[in-house]
C-alpha cells in the first residue's frame, strides 16, 4: 500500500512565497492521494498497476500466449498476422465490462503458435461499422521497411535467447556528470549507426572522459528519423533502426559495465499523430489515449496530448516507465517537453516573468503535473534509486522538491537559461561588452534546494538552424586552421580558448550536476541535420565525426582532452555538491573568481589584458591543478604548471586574505586549497 501525502511545512518556510499559494499545493496532493486511493482499491496496489505491460499486449507462459488490448470504443476484434495468414475470422477475441478485448492462444507441442520475429496486428469493427487494424499498443518491436512504406509493422518479440543482464546498475551518482547521446548518429559514417557499434566505438570513448551517466535520445519508436525520437508511436518498442530489443539491453548492461548510468530520454508530453502505426484514432475514437478535439493537439508539435486524468492513460504511461527500468534496466528518465505538460498553453507564445501567480493559476494543467507527481512518486517507491530529469524552461516552483514535502518530486532541472545566455553574448555582443555579473547571476540564478543540470549546449543548440559554441566561435575556419600545420589565427585561438572557459564556467557555478551533447566536447566542427526532403535525404551532417580527435595533427584533441581534464578534476572534488560564493566580478577588468569544491576559481574573459600580481580574496593557499592556458589544451604555456600561491593578511573580496596572481587574457585557472 502506498502512503497518502500530505504537505510539509519546510516547504513553506524555504520558500516564503509559497504561503498564499498553500491551498493551491494542498489540493494538488489530495489529487495525487486520490489516485494512490483509486489504485489501491480497484488495483490491487501500485505493483499491480504499473505492470501493464505483463497483463495487456502479448504475454507468452508456458501454456500458450495471452493477447489483451483496450479498445472501448469497437465492437469487434480479431489477432491477425503471418501466423494465420492474416485472417480476420480465425482469431476472434472476446471484450469485459472495461473495454478489454483477449484472446488466447494454446501452445502446440510447447511451442508457442505466433513464431518469434512475424508481423502482427489487431483487426477491429467500430460502432460503425469501420473496418480498422492497428499496432497493438503495448507493441515490443516495430519495424519499417522504407523500400515499401514508411508506415511500421508490429512484430511479436520472443527471442529464444534474451539478453541476460551481467553488470548491477553503478550506484546512483551524488552528482550527474551526463554525457547526451543518440545513437543513430554516434559514427563518423554517413548512415544510421547500431547499438553495437556504440558499444564497442562509443562507449570506451565516453568512460575515458570520465562522465558518469549517459542520456540515450531518440529511443522510443519513431517513424520519422529527422523527429529527434519526439514523434513516438510505439512507446514499449525500442527502435528497430539501430538494433533488435536484446542489443539495446546489451548496451545497458556495457555502460553498467564501466561504472556509468543510464537514462532514458522518455516523451510522455505528446504523441505522433500517425494513426496506422501510432496510438491516434486507434480504436477508432480520437478520445482514447487523448484528449478530444483541440485540447487534445499540440497546434506547434502536430501531435496528440494525452489524457492524463484517464485510467488506462496512468496504467499505460506509469507502465511504461516501469517497462523500460525492468525489461532494460535504464536507471532513470529525463522527462522531454515539461513545461508544455505543465500548462494549458503548453509555452506556445508565453513568456514567463517568474511570477507566482503563473505557476499556480488557471493555466495549469493539473491533471497532467499530478501525472508527474504520481510517476515521481510511485516509480521512485518501486525502484528508489531511479533518477528523473525535468526539462522546463518556466521555472515552476517546487519541481524539484521530494514528494513528501509537497513538490513534483523530480531530482534535477534542466538549467535552461544558461545555453541561451551563452548563445546570445556570442551573437549580439562584442567580447569587451560581456557583463561579468550578469554572467554570474545567469549561472547562479536556481532555486534553492531545487537542484539543476547546467550545460552551455544540448542537442537543441548542435541541431541545423542554430550553431555550436564551436560554430558560433570559429565558424567557416574550423574546415581550414584547425591543423597543428597550420597558422593559430585570431579567430581560432580565441574560439578554443572561449570554448575551454564557457564550458567550465557552466560546469563549476552553474548547477548540481553537468550535461554534454556528443561531439560538442572537442568542438564538432558542424551542426546535426537528419536525412529530409530539405537535404535530399543525405546523411552528411547526421553523424558525429570521432575521427577528428583520433587525428594528432588536428586541434580537437586540446579540446577533448580539457573535458577529460574537467570531469577528473570533479571526480577528485565532486564541486558540484557544495555551496558556492561568488567573491569578485570586476566589469573593466572581466574577472570572475569565486570558491566551490575546495577549490578557487579565476576566470579571465578580458579579450587581451593579462594581469601580474591580480589580486583574489581568499581563505587559503592554492595550488594550481588545472589551468586552461597549457599548452596540452591549446595554451601558450604562459602560467607554470608548478606555480603555488600563498595567502598574504589583510581583507580583500569579504576574504580575510589574499593571494596574488598572474592571470593571462582568456584564461582560467583552478587552485586546490592544499
Amino acid at each position: 500500500m502506498t502512503k497518502s501525502l500530505s504537505v510539509s511545512q519546510p516547504l513553506i518556510d524555504d520558500d516564503p512565497y509559497l504561503t498564499p499559494f498553500q491551498p493551491v499545493i494542498d489540493q494538488r496532493i489530495d489529487k495525487v492521494n486520490e489516485w494512490v486511493h483509486k489504485i489501491n482499491k480497484y488495483e490491487n496496489g501500485i505493483d499491480s498497476f504499473t505492470k501493464g505491460y505483463e497483463k495487456l499486449g502479448f504475454t507468452v507462459k508456458a501454456d500458450g500466449i495471452y493477447y489483451k488490448e483496450w479498445a472501448p470504443a469497437v465492437v469487434e476484434a480479431s489477432l491477425i498476422g503471418e501466423f494465420n495468414n492474416w485472417n480476420r475470422e480465425t482469431h476472434k477475441m472476446k471484450v469485459n465490462d472495461f473495454g478489454v478485448w483477449e484472446i488466447f492462444l494454446p501452445s502446440v507441442n510447447n511451442t508457442p503458435v505466433i513464431a518469434h520475429n512475424t508481423k502482427v496486428k489487431i483487426s477491429m469493427v467500430t460502432r460503425s461499422g469501420e473496418r480498422i487494424e492497428r499496432i497493438p499498443a503495448y507493441i515490443r518491436r516495430a519495424v519499417q521497411d522504407l523500400s515499401v512504406s514508411p508506415v511500421y509493422e508490429g512484430v511479436f518479440w520472443n527471442p529464444p535467447q534474451r539478453h541476460k543482464f551481467v553488470n548491477k546498475s553503478p550506484k546512483k551518482p551524488s552528482s550527474l556528470i551526463i554525457y547526451e547521446a543518440h545513437v543513430g548518429i554516434a559514427s563518423p559514417e554517413g548512415r544510421v549507426a547500431t547499438y553495437p557499434e556504440f558499444i564497442k566505438n562509443t562507449l570506451p570513448r565516453i568512460a575515458y572522459l570520465g562522465y558518469n551517466t549517459i542520456q540515450l535520445m531518440a529511443i522510443m519508436e519513431h517513424p520519422y528519423y529527422a523527429s529527434f525520437g519526439y514523434q513516438v508511436t510505439n512507446f514499449f518498442a525500442p527502435s528497430s533502426r539501430y538494433g533488435t530489443p536484446e542489443e539495446l539491453k546489451a548496451l545497458v548492461d556495457a555502460a553498467h559495465g564501466y561504472g556509468i548510468t543510464v537514462l532514458l530520454d522518455v516523451v510522455h508530453s505528446h504523441s505522433c499523430k500517425n494513426v496506422l502505426d501510432g496510438l491516434n484514432m486507434f480504436d477508432g475514437s480520437d478520445h482514447q489515449y487523448f484528449h478530444a478535439g483541440a485540447k487534445g493537439r499540440h497546434e506547434l508539435w502536430d501531435s496528440r496530448l494525452f489524457n492524463y486524468g484517464n485510467h488506462e492513460v496512468m496504467r499505460f504511461l506509469l507502465s511504461n516507465l516501469r517497462y523500460w527500468i525492468e525489461e532494460y534496466g535504464f536507471d532513470g528518465f529525463r522527462f522531454d517537453g515539461v513545461t508544455s505538460m505543465l500548462y494549458t498553453h503548453h509555452g506556445i507564445g508565453t513568456g514567463f516573468s517568474g511570477g507566482y501567480h503563473e505557476y499556480f493559476g488557471h493555466s495549469v494543467d493539473d491533471e497532467a503535473l499530478v501525472y508527474l507527481m504520481l510517476a515521481n512518486k510511485i516509480i521512485k517507491e518501486l525502484h528508489p534509486n531511479v533518477i528523473t530529469i525535468a526539462e522546463d524552461v518556466s521555472g515552476m516552483p517546487t519541481l524539484c522538491r521530494k514528494i513528501d514535502e509537497g513538490g513534483i518530486g523530480f531530482d534535477y532541472r534542466l538549467s535552461m537559461a544558461v545555453p541561451d545566455m551563452w548563445i546570445k553574448l556570442l551573437k549580439e555582443k562584442d567580447d569587451s561588452e560581456w557583463k561579468m555579473g550578469d554572467i554570474t547571476f545567469t549561472l547562479t540564478n536556481r532555486r534553492w534546494k531545487e537542484p539543476a543540470i547546467a550545460y552551455c549546449e544540448s542537442h537543441d543548440q548542435a541541431l541545423v538552424g542554430d550553431k555550436t559554441l564551436a560554430f558560433w566561435l570559429m565558424d567557416k575556419e574550423m574546415y581550414f586552421n584547425m591543423s597543428d600545420l597550420s597558422p593559430k589565427t585570431p579567430i581560432i585561438e580565441r574560439g578554443m580558448a572561449l570554448h575551454k572557459m564557457i564550458r567550465l564556467i557552466s560546469y563549476a557555478l552553474g548547477g548540481e550536476g553537468y550535461l554534454n551533447f556528443m561531439g560538442n566536447e572537442f568542438g564538432h566542427p558542424e551542426w546535426l541535420d537528419f536525412p529530409r526532403a530539405g537535404n535530399q535525404s543525405s546523411f552528411h551532417y547526421a553523424r558525429r565525426q570521432y575521427n577528428l580527435i583520433d587525428d594528432d595533427l588536428l586541434r580537437y584533441k586540446y579540446l577533448n582532452e580539457f573535458d577529460r581534464a574537467m570531469h577528473l578534476l570533479h571526480k577528485d572534488y565532486k564541486w558540484c555538491e557544495s555551496p558556492q560564493y561568488v567573491s569578485l566580478k570586476h566589469e573593466d577588468d572581466k574577472l570572475i573568481a569565486f570558491e566551490r569544491g575546495n577549490l578557487l576559481w579565476i576566470f579571465n574573459f578580458h579579450p587581451h589584458k593579462s594581469f601580474t600580481d591580480y589580486r583574489i580574496g581568499t581563505c587559503w593557499p592554492g595550488v594550481i591543478v588545472l589551468n586552461s592556458d597549457d599548452s596540452k589544451y591549446f595554451g601558450h604555456d604562459r602560467v607554470s604548471p608548478t606555480g603555488e600561491y600563498f595567502t598574504s593578511k589583510g581583507p580583500w573580496h569579504d576574504r580575510e586574505f589574499f593571494i596574488q596572481v598572474y592571470i593571462p587574457s582568456r584564461t582560467v585557472l583552478v587552485l586546490r586549497h592544499d
